[in-house]
């Protein structure tokens, strides 16, 4: 239990060890009180959060307990020690992008909700002179090669004109391949984020302005007719019961590729909520700030009865997102594979072990024994197929454009590291025969790439999806031990 941040009452015990009652500080008795409230009124309430959240997941052949045991038991502990180090925890991003779909209000003025970017002496140096690059050798060949392409090695006589057309075509092909829209690390705005020292957790941003966020994304970027009414919608009225069978009779008719959009999103909208809840400021004072897990906040998002059905749902959203990106990890072990292939910070002797650590996690990954099989999604005609993908991609690039509309500068990181942490995973989803042919040198270009904005929030946003899983456990144990107590 000393690994959980939520901790119980404080006893008071008297002469001879007699138990007298218990010792609360006023903010403990209101969640004390808060939570004999929630189960005296709700008898059983302490299992409802996950009676449903177990057995198979919904179009894919995988079970909630074979995901617990392969994450809690053999990957997390080892993508934890993978994400502390310094290739994975440093992450360039421009957080002053404006909003371009509405007008800001400006931006939270809570502390908890700002970021410290770092100093320049902070970030190694092999990471700001090769950001996208994977190692020394590769950087300066690379760089090479991309000249004499770029700008013309047969003809030298090309026009200032010609060549910048040719470094757009460049970066539109790379665009092209893409889920989600990329800061621009070129911009005097974008600065590196020590994600260690800016950890994602509850800053007490909500209301409107962090419901118009979400509200944008599942009501206009997941393929919903506005007729269809959304259950819990916070900014609409409610319809009662029928609203929820309307929404799921709609969502299950749907082709797979536009349920899997919904479930994703829904997913990822679970795990940050999963996150809020486990580092929750449960006491502020002037001489102790107190973060840890709060048991009548995740019951509130996700307990069956006072979500009406809604919660345990989330939470099974969350476990399919889960292995959507634990088949991508899987799906792209030929890249970070090849020798050419570094994790490059300028110290060599950390770089090779963390290359080491990085091909254990992948082939780990692998020998998951019940992957999602993505080859279900975009089959059929051929030309229809390739719309509906255009259309995927095309939502989900506007999906990554919302993050710049959050309020939250610490949201907004942690909300536009994740979505592109998913958008990679697609497009590696969605570049198998790329990736079954990359060359093993270096000496000629690959078919397939990843800058190393989109390898760091690739793992940071798996990393984020296996903490939701395992503080699945802690709250199990949690809500199991106040069971007991009361």
């Amino acid at each position: 239990m000393n690994s959980f941040l939520y901790t119980r009452p404080p006893r008071s015990w008297g002469p001879a060890g007699r138990f007298t009652g218990l010792r609360l500080h006023r903010g403990e008795m209101n969640l004390f009180l808060l939570l004999l409230a929630l189960f005296t009124v709700l008898p059983g309430s302490w299992a409802r959060c996950f009676c449903k959240v177990t057995g198979s997941l919904d179009d894919c052949a995988c079970d909630v307990e074979t995901i617990d045991n392969f994450n809690n038991r053999k990957l997390f502990t080892k993508l934890q020690k993978l994400l502390s180090s310094d290739y994975f925890r440093f992450y360039k991003v421009n957080l002053n992008n404006p909003c371009p779909f509405w007008t800001d209000s400006g931006h939270c003025g809570l502390r908890d909700c700002a970021v410290k970017p770092c100093t320049a002496n902070e970030v190694p140096e092999g990471l700001k002179s090769n950001s996208h690059k994977h190692s020394l050798e590769t950087s300066k060949h690379t760089e090479e090669c991309e000249m004499a392409e770029k700008l013309g090695a047969v003809n030298g006589s090309l026009s200032d004109e010609t060549r910048q057309a040719l470094l757009e075509w460049n970066r539109h092909d790379d665009e092209a391949d893409r889920f989600c829209m990329h800061d621009d690390e070129d911009s005097p705005h974008a600065q590196y984020v020590d994600l260690l020292l800016n950890p994602e957790r509850y800053t007490g941003y909500k209301g409107p302005e962090a419901w118009q966020i979400w509200n944008s994304i599942y009501e206009e970027n997941c393929f919903k007719p506005y007729t269809v009414q959304r259950p819990l919608n916070p900014l609409v009225s409610s319809s009662g019961e029928s609203e929820g069978k309307g929404f799921y009779r709609w969502l299950e008719g749907l082709c797979v590729e536009k349920r899997a959009f919904y479930r994703l999103v829904s997913g990822l909208h679970a795990s940050i909520n999963v996150h809020l809840s486990a580092r929750y400021l449960l006491a502020d004072s002037w001489f102790e700030r107190k973060w840890g897990h709060n048991v009548t906040e995740f019951q509130l998002r996700f307990d069956e009865e006072l979500t009406k059905g809604e919660g345990p749902k989330r939470l099974r959203n969350l476990y399919f997102l889960y292995l959507i990106e634990l088949r991508a990890l899987a799906k792209v072990l030929p890249f970070f594979e090849r020798p050419s292939f570094n994790l490059y910070t300028g110290q060599p002797e950390q770089d090779r072990e963390n290359k080491e650590l990085l091909l254990e996690l992948l082939h780990m990954a692998k020998s998951f024994p019940l992957h999602f099989d993505e080859t279900t999604l975009f089959a059929g005609d051929k030309k229809e197929a390739a719309k509906l993908k255009d259309d995927f991609k095309l939502t989900f690039k506007n999906i990554s454009r919302i993050m710049d509309c959050v309020g939250c500068f610490k949201c907004r990181l942690w909300g536009k590291l994740q979505t592109q942490g998913l958008g990679t995973a697609l497009k590696i989803l969605f570049s198998e025969k790329q990736i079954e042919t990359l060359p093993q040198s270096s000496s000629s270009k690959p078919s397939f790439q990843l800058n190393r904005q989109e390898i760091v929030s690739l793992f940071n946003a798996f990393g984020r999806l296996s903490t939701s899983i395992r503080e699945l456990e802690n709250f199990r144990t949690l809500l199991s031990e106040l069971k007991t107590e009361l």
